[in-house]
């Protein structure tokens, strides 16, 4: 059989991964985070559907029989990654007996890993450890992920976040621009206490409060603070205070710190210049972050979350209903009506929103409202015209959003718009090959 060697971007799999297993992830209330070496390539070519599908096998694996919160999967590859090299994937502390690891790697992944030409790490300082081969995209090329300008890079970022293992993995990430990170209280008061002194400060949203965004308005009229939330996919507060640059949704990869840094500073009026020297505002971040909510705020909160149940319960029973991938009678109906031919119908939409999941991610990151309107509205009449109803359901929930003007939302829905198009496009190049 010969080696299936497709080029394909690490994150993507990572992201389709995390948003396949999301029942499943709620349910147990597991929390998956992703630790990325710098030195994984960014490209790849290999196969990244038998990938995803290893990477599903083995976190389904884990999260039904792990008592863990947290699952850490953790990628690393050799600092000289020249042609091709194996990429290790591990993961430990699942509190699984090494019994029952060792009998599912052998019985239900041993084969799709030989496919991959990999293999399974007997290392007891995993649970989990298993070796892929993949050649890089691209030859000679050390850093994967280039900012477009130098002026970006070297910052200095504080952040402050409720989970260790994720602030661990944000610094490592940071640190591959060069940024001077210092991670939790701790460092914080060991550096002198000054959130004047930082380019970024990075929050868990689970720390925010009145009281800390007013003083971050107060920091921010002093200099050009960027203050970003770290927050939940699926979670909906709000955060329609003008102190936020913006945020950063879980899971945290390489690529979305490399697009963060990239909104952050951009179309920023004071990128590259000089911080002015002598500004300070010391902090006691500990007694602040540790504020409850008060009495009279519980009844906002109450309205918040009525406000996301409900709309969440609407994108939740939409969802609930399998619509057909492609409903080919439907859309022959559809063109004929037109006038149009269906199988022209079907090669239109592949050449109009063939690799369109890029395009609907730089928009949404981009936060580029209207681009995002004019795009789904394009997507739902085209997926009506070709019968292709599940894709016509999902540009549907895109408009509920815009509808109750929870755009807070958006930031999940590339990679759920991603798995949609691979499907549909499958869909369609089996009928036209037929």
């Amino acid at each position: 059989m010969n080696k299936i060697e497709k080029v394909f971007d690490i994150n993507i799999v990572l992201l389709t991964v995390f948003s396949s297993l999301e029942m499943l992830r709620n349910e147990k209330n597991i929390e998956l985070i992703y630790d990325i070496c710098p030195t994984v390539p960014r490209e790849l070519r290999g196969d990244p559907e038998k990938l995803q599908r290893v990477l599903s096998q083995i976190l389904t694996f884990v999260f039904e029989n792990s008592d863990q919160k947290e699952i850490l999967l953790s990628l690393s590859s050799p600092e000289d990654f020249l042609v091709e090299e194996n990429i290790s994937f591990t993961i430990h502390e699942t509190g699984i007996a090494k019994e029952k690891v060792s009998n599912f790697l052998e019985t239900g992944l041993s084969k799709t890993i030989e496919i991959l030409e990999g293999k399974i790490v007997d290392d007891k300082t995993f649970d989990i450890y298993i070796d892929i081969p993949f050649k890089i995209n691209e030859l000679g090329f050390r850093r994967h992920y280039r900012l477009p300008d130098i002026v970006m890079m070297g910052k200095k970022i504080l952040v402050l976040c409720e989970s260790e293992k994720v602030t661990k993995s944000i610094k490592k990430m940071f640190k591959y621009f060069l940024y001077n990170v210092d991670a939790g209280v701790e460092e914080f008061k060991n550096n002198g206490s000054d959130l004047a002194a930082y380019d970024i400060l990075l929050l868990d949203d689970k720390y925010v409060t009145d009281e800390f965004d007013h003083i971050i308005a107060k920091v921010q009229q002093e200099i050009p603070l960027k203050y970003v939330l770290l927050r939940d996919e699926h979670i909906v507060e709000n955060t329609n205070t003008h102190t936020v640059s913006t945020h950063l949704i879980k899971p945290v990869t390489q690529e979305s710190i490399f697009e963060l840094i990239i909104s952050l500073f951009q179309n920023d009026p004071n990128h590259g210049k000089i911080k002015p020297e002598g500004k300070k505002y010391i902090l006691d971040i500990e007694k602040v972050l540790k504020n409850i909510v008060k009495p009279e705020e519980l009844s906002k909160l109450a309205q918040y979350k009525m406000e996301r149940d409900n709309l969440s319960g609407m994108i939740e029973k939409n969802r609930g209903v399998k619509e057909p991938i492609l409903n080919k009678e439907m859309g022959e109906e559809n063109t004929k009506k037109m006038g149009l031919a269906y199988t022209e119908a079907l090669k239109n939409f592949v050449e109009t929103f063939d690799r369109s999941d890029r395009y609907f991610r730089q928009i949404v990151n981009e936060k580029a409202t209207q681009k995002i309107k004019e795009f789904c509205i394009d997507l739902e009449k085209n997926s009506k015209l070709i019968g292709a109803q599940s894709m016509f359901k999902f540009a549907d929930i895109i408009s509920l959003i815009f509808v109750y003007d929870k755009l807070d939302l958006l930031p999940i829905y590339p990679g759920k718009y991603h798995l949609e198009l691979e499907q549909l496009l499958k869909e369609i190049k089996k009928y036209l090959d037929a």
